[in-house]
């Protein structure tokens, strides 16, 4: 049954997978009827050779600035894999959008704690878990059967891939990528801009910019500063 309130017209930045599993989360919530009705308008996509194409008969209308061009849309942003998720801050900033026209999208299959934070523009997928006092920054993203146990913290710009288990009190700090099926000790702080490899055992804290991988977790790089700007 469909929410008797006017529907809501949506953008979806990208169209990768991410941007794809939101639509379908978009779908999901409409079909509920537990959440105000989206009207997904379509993808905005820097591609030149996406643009004026069609994903699941939605189309894929113009490039990130061409979110200035609908200002009656909220927006959504699907973009962050391991080669692009330093960029999202920047990405969000070339919308020209106000914090405000950014959606928070849970699907119907997660379970957030009625004691938990979520900043605007964040998506959980589904089967997510967020548990009591654990709070999710703005514009990050948790992928399929990820769990933010109790008292962790997910920055800002964050991306936490699927199967992903935080353990209590971890802290993962702004543009991180927590790649597929990790696992963070409790109260292990990552640093800002870091990336965690999949499969990845992390017991010890992870310095800003790192890119650690493994069982147990070692330093595999460190990128300069000035990539992390």
């Amino acid at each position: 049954m469909m929410p008797s309130m006017a529907a809501q017209p949506i953008l979806i930045l990208g169209t990768g997978g991410n941007a794809i599993d939101i639509l379908d989360t978009l779908l999901c919530l409409n079909r509920t009827g537990t959440e105000a009705f989206w009207e997904p308008r379509g993808f905005l996509d820097d591609d030149p050779a996406r643009q004026g194409t069609r994903i699941h008969s939605y189309p894929v209308l113009g490039p990130i600035e061409a979110a200035m061009s609908f200002p009656e849309c909220r927006l959504v942003n699907g973009i962050g894999s391991p080669s692009s998720y330093l960029g999202k801050a920047a990405l969000i900033t070339r919308t020209g959008a106000s914090a405000e026209r950014f959606a928070t999208l849970i699907h119907p299959t997660a379970s957030v704690s009625s004691l938990a934070r979520l900043g605007l523009g964040t998506v959980l997928l589904q089967q997510t878990v967020v548990a009591s006092n654990a709070s999710v920054g703005s514009h990050a993203i948790i992928l399929p059967q990820s769990v933010v146990s109790h008292d962790a913290e997910v920055g800002d710009f964050s991306c936490i891939a699927g199967g992903v288990v935080l353990c209590g009190g971890v802290h993962v700090g702004t543009s991180c990528y927590i790649g597929a099926g990790s696992l963070i000790r409790q109260g292990v702080r990552v640093g800002d801009g870091a990336l965690v490899g999949m499969g990845a055992v992390v017991v010890r804290d992870v310095p800003p910019g790192a890119t650690v991988a493994g069982n147990p977790a070692r330093p595999l790089a460190r990128r300069p500063a000035s990539t992390l700007a």
